[in-house]
């Protein structure tokens, strides 16, 4: 297969990591985005794929949006909104996801959600999801001020009931991943727009007009490669508090794990995972007797991994999956982990983060794209960019010395389990402090007809 054909079915390749094709999927995907076809290659498959630039990133969301936002120009006028920028007292301030129960995205948001200042802000959930009933859902029902079930609307019934809410600031939580109802915001329902934690790039074209983001996951060299205004956070983008509590460690026998040996670990995605990040961990397990490789069950992909470690001269059975749990007992069974070996160029998000707060270190290898630098910006956040890489070869040795040096890998282990009650990462009060001054401005700017330049926070 060559070109568009190859890319028609990328994400079960991905998924079962079968590998025979990976090396033609960055020339196949810039090929199809040179061709300047609309609709083609999704953004989200692109994110993972070795090679591809952050400028290839945005012309890919053009492309994917171009004949979208178009399709959309009609249903805009007929809806024509106008908005009502007089109106005193809080500023609302929407959330659209299919996401709102037990999920990534809701577990990292969720204490910020409940930390807002009910005083200046007014906050509103738009829910197209399915209601699972869960603990989640219940919780997320009692942080937002009001949720709104829009699940049996279509996008324009979605975006009249927005602007009848009265809200200013729409925040996007999907962008391209799964389920995403970007034609809403393709809409323009509200008079400000920002793309914010569920998609790590940019949507391109007239859709969003901030992306909340740190100095560290986009520079401001970077901006032409987005669409959308920076919006800087003073630490890291990412939202996470210090709700989850730990519990005690199970036996390493009682989750699969070997009594003895050094735990490598990665529980992200297994389409995540690329050829020269696996020959990375590979040499690492053959550089370190006795390690095993902890990775998250898939078992569409278990098969094909451990012949991937035996064609690298690796045995299977130093491989050990892991079972889905339930996010504490995750969390309780992450601490036996000894280092978090970060994927690339799609990095570790909430799994990163969970690591962090679980006390296992992470080495990551920051690139230029906004996946790849997720973990970087948390490791910034808790006070241990020493373990952000540069190169793969870097990534090997930091790693390889963690697992190697026994002084200097407890003095790292005592390093995070002091920083992680101090540092910024986890402190949830202040990262909503910095998010509502955020929106503020924002807020202050299209008020009075500023232009969408990049905004920074005055909080610590």
């Amino acid at each position: 297969m060559a070109g568009a054909d190859v890319l028609k079915s990328p994400n079960r390749s991905r998924q079962m990591c079968e590998w025979d094709e990976f090396a033609q999927s960055t020339a196949d995907a810039r090929d199809v985005i040179g061709q300047a076809q609309s609709g083609h290659v999704p953004p989200f498959f692109l994110l993972s794929v070795p090679g591809i630039n952050a400028r290839e990133h945005r012309d890919c969301s053009e492309l994917w949006t171009r004949d979208r936002v178009a399709a959309s120009l009609p249903e805009r006028d007929r809806l024509a909104f106008r908005y009502d920028e007089s109106a005193q007292g809080k500023l609302r301030v929407g959330y659209l996801s299919n996401d709102f129960h037990e999920h990534a995205t809701a577990r990292l948001l969720v204490e910020s959600i409940e930390a807002h200042d009910r005083d200046r802000f007014e906050l509103h959930a738009f829910s197209f999801g399915s209601d699972d009933g869960g603990a989640m859902r219940r919780r997320l029902n009692t942080a937002f001020d009001v949720f709104h079930d829009v699940s049996a609307l279509n996008d324009a019934e979605i975006a009249q009931a927005v602007h009848g809410a009265g809200i200013g600031i729409l925040v996007d939580l999907k962008g391209f991943t799964r389920g995403a109802r970007t034609g809403v915001m393709m809409l323009r329902p509200a008079p400000v727009q920002v793309n914010f934690l569920g998609y790590p790039g940019t949507l391109g074209g007239d859709i969003c007009d901030y992306i909340i983001t740190d100095p560290f996951m986009t520079p401001l060299a970077t901006s032409s490669d987005y669409s959308e205004s920076f919006a800087y956070m003073p630490h890291s983008y990412q939202p996470h508090g210090r709700g989850d509590a730990l519990g005690k460690r199970p036996a390493r026998a009682a989750v699969g794990l070997p009594d003895a040996g050094f735990v490598f670990c990665c529980f992200n995605q297994a389409y995540k995972f690329t050829p020269p990040v696996f020959d990375l961990w590979c040499r690492l397990l053959d550089a370190t007797p006795g390690s095993v490789l902890w990775l998250l069950c898939a078992e569409q992909a278990e098969g094909n991994l451990r012949g991937e470690a035996l064609r690298r001269g690796v045995s299977p059975d130093r491989l050990v999956f892991a079972p889905d749990m339930k996010q504490r007992e995750h969390l309780d069974r992450l601490q036996l982990a000894d280092l978090v070996l970060d994927t690339s160029p799609y990095g570790a998000h909430t799994t990163a983060s969970d690591a962090l707060w679980a006390g296992v270190p992470v080495v990551t290898c920051a690139g230029e794209t906004f996946p790849s630098r997720v973990a970087g910006s948390l490791l910034h956040a808790v006070g241990l960019s020493e373990l952000i890489a540069t190169s793969e070869e870097d990534y090997f040795a930091v790693a390889l010395t963690l697992a190697s040096d026994v002084e200097l890998f407890e003095a790292c282990k005592a390093k995070l389990r002091r920083n992680r009650l101090t540092t910024p990462l986890f402190d949830v009060a202040a990262y909503t402090l910095a998010l509502e001054e955020l929106y503020t401005t924002m807020w202050e700017r299209h008020r009075e007809g500023g232009s969408h330049r990049p905004i920074w926070t005055s909080k610590p």
